[in-house]
């Protein structure tokens, strides 16, 4: 994961120190709430993250995962004190339905036989800590969209640093073939530079609880790329997985209250 984080600043930095030099002003007086929203959503998030899913099955960590909207609604209304309104509700629980049709391949049954183990309370906490990094996002500093990640980026890798070290020093050798530098470089640049600066900007502009239910579409994108690339077929829960996300996003997204401050500074 530390890796994944150098190489993300080194492939976001000659876009971005231009503007992280003319808001370092601004960076330097908030410091305190930068620090948190980078130990939050880039150190701690990832690194519970990753060591949920060396002891539980992707399945588990996709259902998870899809609690994100009810997390950040929890902390949005505790540390914002913004309550998620009915039509959000409603929007959240259709297209929750929906990923689990997706999921469980059209029979939530499976999820009688699902077996929970401590990869999974690793994976709860992971998305709690998440849901206080959106909801913080909500208090950014007026930053620009590019200096803002480039700071949270470089706090997250070196908030990071100490508990890299502490692995190598009790984990085997990492084999840096092909295949792994690949890997590296493709969440490097989409999970990492991307999507974040993406959310972040979401989050600016229609608030987390409005932004939240957008995290029922990963599941829905990735049975799509599924199908696409991995030659899985289509079957008729995928076309109902995915009227029921479209659905409750949507509903979600139009009945949300409207934001009057999308940022504010803290």
């Amino acid at each position: 994961a530390w890796l994944r984080w150098v190489l993300a600043i080194l492939i976001l930095l000659p876009f971005a120190w231009r503007a992280m030099k003319t808001d370092w002003p601004v960076a330097l007086r908030h410091w305190k709430l930068l620090a948190v929203l980078a130990f939050t959503g880039i150190t701690l998030f990832n690194t519970m993250q990753y060591h949920a899913l060396e002891f539980t099955p992707a399945l588990n960590v996709l259902l998870i995962q899809s609690t994100g909207p009810l997390m950040i609604a929890f902390w949005s209304l505790v540390l914002n004190g913004e309550k998620l309104s009915a039509g959000q509700a409603l929007g959240i629980s259709l297209s929750l339905l929906g990923v689990l049709t997706i999921i469980c391949r059209g029979d939530l049954a499976v999820l009688a036989n699902i077996e929970f183990n401590q990869g999974d309370l690793w994976m709860i906490a992971a998305m709690l800590v998440y849901g206080i990094y959106s909801s913080l996002l909500a208090r950014r500093p007026k930053l620009s969209q590019l200096g803002f990640l480039g700071f949270t980026l470089t706090l997250g890798m070196l908030l990071l640093t100490p508990i890299f070290i502490a692995e190598r020093a009790v984990s085997p050798p990492v084999t840096f073939d092909a295949r792994a530098l690949g890997a590296i470089a493709y969440v490097a640049v989409f999970p990492s530079v991307l999507a974040y600066l993406f959310f972040n900007r979401g989050v600016q502009l229609v608030g987390p609880n409005r932004a939240a239910p957008f995290f029922h579409l990963m599941p829905m994108f990735g049975s799509v790329l599924a199908i696409l690339f991995l030659g899985e077929r289509p079957h008729l829960y995928h076309a109902a997985g995915y009227a029921l996300v479209l659905s409750g996003v949507i509903i979600a997204t139009l009945w949300a209250p409207k934001r009057v401050n999308p940022t504010r500074s803290s």
